[in-house]
């Protein structure tokens, strides 16, 4: 059974940092494209970063470049979103998501995947 499991949300003051993990089980994420998204209330899901390793390939919406980082820990099965220098506009429930046939930048800009987790809240407030 595909799961995806996140974790590492919380609250944090603006500049100031966090980790996202999430934890895949039931196939080999090396073989998906993976992407982390997030949704603030009254708005619309939105792709903030997304990755397939196997094809060199990673993305990041406009936002969040050079302040967040995806990565992916082979060996743990499990996908990694560093965020630097957070800001209130950051707030939002985080998800990840995992897919086995869709691009990086398809996956981010339409937003879709087969499989989801359940999400974390980000708080970025002082």
């Amino acid at each position: 059974q595909v799961q995806l499991v996140e974790s590492g949300g919380g609250l944090v003051q603006p500049g100031g940092s966090l980790r996202l993990s999430c934890a895949a089980s039931g196939f080999t994420l090396d073989y998906y494209a993976i992407g982390w998204f997030r949704q603030a209330p009254g708005k619309e899901r939105e792709g903030v970063s997304c990755m397939r390793s196997s094809f060199g390939s990673t993305y990041y919406t406009d936002s969040v470049r050079g302040r967040f980082t995806i990565s992916r820990d082979n060996a743990k099965n499990t996908v990694y979103l560093k965020m630097n220098n957070l800001k209130p506009e950051d707030t939002a429930v985080y998800y990840c998501a995992a897919d086995p046939i869709m691009t990086v930048q398809a996956m981010c800009n339409m937003r879709r995947a087969t499989s989801w987790g359940q999400g974390t809240q980000v708080t970025v407030s002082s």
